[in-house]
């Protein structure tokens, strides 16, 4: 006899045999706390969750994500469902309920000659990355590899190509979708079209998906790419060459800006490590040929400490950024949309990231725009298509005695960037003590029409472990 939590915080106690049923329905595994990978499954990127669910349902295909939600809705079970397990907020763990980890879920087939991906959920952006540009394809993901492309695709997904190509969201174009029926459908622009409208953008409250279909686009494999390292001193005639330059360029030009201290990066002299940086990475994804005159002028901002870019195959740039994001360290971000970096938003930032609370803290900005504004923003159920930028306070440290300061200084940093902000925000870019943000932040007036879809397709909450949207009474 097992112990779980229920859905409403309760506690429901199922005997061996129902387990032993279940173990038995599966062509993955039932994973118990004593046993081996238990601890592998439930451990999330990042290091301040650490939950512990009563068992874990290790998927190995759509049969075993079906057995695992009709068991929870069966058994009015508090379910968690696990894709890369990258999410900031660490939704895909819970104490004392049932997880599903669908990480052993990665295949990534591509079809060349219709420019066509078919993703499992627990492929990661690497796993994408490396076979898509096997062929010289690809669409528009993040910019970290170890991303999940599940939990990226559902909350909307942008990066190095979103410009060209809009998001990850906009590049889907069918799912696979067990729903909290336990039933199987299949959805696209005409089967079940309000279910497809709701997963772009939607994060996990509607059903588990078990394979994305995406549209590719030819990349690479070489790109032109880099990073070029000012020192925070320089910021404000940074800001005014960058501002000058994102306003001009084109959709084969995404230029982001990081702010924190440097880290030991082989190209940067041994002093300059540690010390306070604004650092303009970029991307050109066009013509390799024209890359380097159109890139010119972010090497001319300043005076850099120094400066790592030319042409590289784009799946070793997905990486580039993998060293200072890898798993176990302790998290929490704050984010804004914005429409604009005015003067007033670089002098609150250069005010912060001069009182940086831990070596690993960093603040970036995104780089928006071009195709992705170019979508109504009714037309999925991610709605920003006025972001210009998306600014993350990404706190990042080792130690749980830091947590109060870290936390504080984000805090801080956020309700002074405000005023100057939109009203929106990134779900995926939400900690866990967002809620109130959900409806009116990272929705909006799509918010309603999400809450009745919500009540449609799954109108117990069965997955409302998540950024939570609540059906609609």
């Amino acid at each position: 006899m097992i112990e779980f939590k229920t859905s409403q915080g309760g506690k429901a106690r199922i005997d061996d045999d129902k387990l032993e049923a279940l173990r038995c329905a599966l062509r993955g595994s039932l994973l118990m706390p004593a046993d081996d990978g238990y601890d592998i499954s439930r451990t999330l990127w990042n290091g301040m969750v650490d939950r512990h669910p009563a068992a874990i349902v290790r998927a190995a295909g759509a049969g075993d994500v079906m057995q695992a939600v009709n068991f929870s809705r069966d058994n009015d079970l508090l379910l968690a469902v696990r894709g890369g397990g990258h999410n900031i907020a660490g939704k895909a763990a819970c104490d004392g309920g049932l997880m599903l980890d669908l990480s052993a879920m990665k295949s990534v087939r591509v079809d060349p000659a219709a420019k066509r991906a078919r993703v499992e959920p627990g492929a990661l952006l690497s796993d994408f990355d490396r076979e898509t540009q096997a062929f010289g394809l690809s669409t528009p993901t993040g910019i970290n590899s170890t991303t999940g492309m599940s939990g990226l695709t559902l909350g909307g997904g942008f990066g190095w190509q979103s410009r060209k190509h809009g998001l990850t969201i906009d590049n889907l174009v069918a799912a696979d979708v067990v729903l909290a029926s336990g039933e199987f459908v299949q959805t696209n622009a005409t089967q079940h079209p309000d279910l497809f409208w709701a997963l772009r953008g939607g994060g996990g409250n509607f059903g588990v998906v078990t394979s994305f279909e995406y549209r590719l686009h030819p990349l690479g494999p070489q790109v032109l790419a880099g990073l070029v390292v000012y020192p925070l001193d320089q910021a404000t005639q940074v800001f005014e060459g960058y501002r000058k330059f994102a306003a001009a360029a084109s959709d084969d030009m995404t230029a982001w800006l990081v702010m924190r201290k440097a880290p030991p990066l082989p190209f940067l002299p041994v002093e300059v490590h540690g010390k306070e940086v604004v650092v303009v990475a970029f991307c050109w994804i066009g013509d390799l040929s024209k890359g380097e005159e159109v890139t010119k002028p972010l090497h001319g901002l300043g005076k850099p400490y120094g400066a790592h870019a030319g042409p590289m195959p784009f799946a070793d740039w997905q990486t580039a950024f993998d060293p200072l994001l890898g798993p176990g360290a302790r998290n929490y971000w704050k984010s804004h949309d914005f429409k604009a970096m005015t003067v007033d938003v670089e002098r609150i930032l250069c005010d912060a990231v001069a009182k940086l609370p831990d070596d690993e803290c960093e603040v970036f900005i995104g780089h928006l725009g071009g195709a992705t504004n170019r979508i109504g923003a009714a037309d999925t159920a991610y709605p920003h298509r006025d972001a210009e930028f998306v600014v993350n306070v990404h706190t990042r440290w080792r130690k749980a005695a830091d947590d109060k300061k870290c936390i504080a200084w984000a805090r801080t940093l956020f309700d002074a960037l405000a005023p100057h902000a939109t009203s929106g925000v990134y779900v995926n870019f939400m900690s866990e003590d967002e809620a109130q943000r959900v409806a009116t932040g990272a929705y909006g007036a799509n918010f309603d029409r999400l809450s009745v879809l919500k009540a449609k397709y799954d109108p117990a909450n069965l997955f409302s472990q998540n950024q939570n949207i609540a059906p609609k009474a």
